[in-house]
This record gives C-alpha cells, structure tokens and sequence, in this order.
C-alpha cells in the first residue's frame, strides 16, 4: 500500500501541488471537543486549487460522484479510503479561515482546520443555503457551543449567527443551549 491513510495521501498530494486546503467536516468538529463519527474526509478551498489536485488524486484512485459549483465529491477506487468531499470558496475567504486557523496533527500529517468561530460560520451558511443540512449540522453547531462554552448571548456570537445564518436558526440555537440550561 502505497499511502497508510487517507491523510498520508492527501499531505501527499496537497504538498506536491502547493494547495492550501483547510479540514473541515465531522474531523473539524472532533478537534473542537465534538465526538462525532464521518464517513467521509472534508476540505475548504479553491476551485482552482482542487482542478490543480485533482488528477493526482484521479492516479490515485478517486473518481467524481457529484460535482456543482460550490463543491466536488470523490469516491475512492480503493475500499480503505474514505471519501474526499471539497467544498469551494474564494481565495480571500480561505485566506481569512487558514490565518485565523489552528494545526491538527492527524496521522502524523498537518493540517489546518478554522478556528471555532469559522467552523460554525462554515456550518451556519451551509443551513442556510440548504436547509436539508440543519439537522446535522445544527446538532454540530449546539455541540461546539456547549463543549466549548460559547456564550450565546454575546454580541459577536449573535452577529456572526445573523451574518452566515438567519435569525430563525439563531432563535433555534437559543432554543436548544436554553433548554439544557433549564
């Protein structure tokens, strides 16, 4: 076997290419104190950095199942791998997430994954926009806010849950942090 993980293959390949791509998924949320079990491996970054990896990881494997604007997911060829799901954002966004990101060692491999704040963001804007999502993701969202004790009465946690996400879904979050508190 070529690569021991999935991780090992993706440093692989991201380092052959110079690509930046941020971890985010259910990896993302156990490194903020969230147990949480994935089928698949996620990452950030840009359409053209990912066009730039993609036949690497085709050589190794990997095939498009589903693709849009926004995103590209892959299915391994090689049953031991997890699937790879890339979402897509511009260049300026991904900077801001990977300056204000944090290192996760996982199988000996570096990777960055968003601070708290972005991770939820990412979450929030994902509701959002596809409203299938929420109930995954909000469990995720009110996980990351009790395990790392976010107050969700200050000012900056409501902004960013008004700016990526609506005001129904922030009343959802109160709802659900309020219930436990009682």
């Amino acid at each position: 076997m070529k690569y021991s993980t999935i991780f090992h293959l993706v440093a692989s390949v991201f380092n052959k290419k110079a690509v930046t791509c941020v971890l985010i998924g259910g990896f993302a949320v156990n490194f903020h104190n969230v147990a949480r079990a994935t089928v698949d491996v996620d990452f950030l970054t840009t359409k053209e950095d990912f066009e730039s990896v993609f036949g690497l990881l085709e050589k190794e494997g990997f095939s498009k199942f589903s693709e849009q604007e926004t995103f590209a997911q892959l299915k391994s060829g090689e049953g031991y791998f997890k699937d790879l799901d890339f979402m897509f954002v511009d260049q300026d966004v991904l900077d801001k997430i990977v300056k204000d990101g944090k290192q996760a060692i996982i199988a000996g491999q570096k990777f960055i994954v968003p601070s708290l704040y972005h991770l939820i963001a990412l979450k929030l804007h994902a509701i959002k926009y596809n409203n299938k999502r929420e109930y995954k993701d909000l469990v995720d969202i009110v996980d990351l806010i009790r395990n790392n004790k976010v107050d969700i009465k200050d000012i900056e946690f409501k902004n960013l849950c008004l700016k990526y996400g609506t005001e129904p879904l922030y009343k959802r979050i109160l709802g659900h942090i309020g219930r436990e508190e009682s």
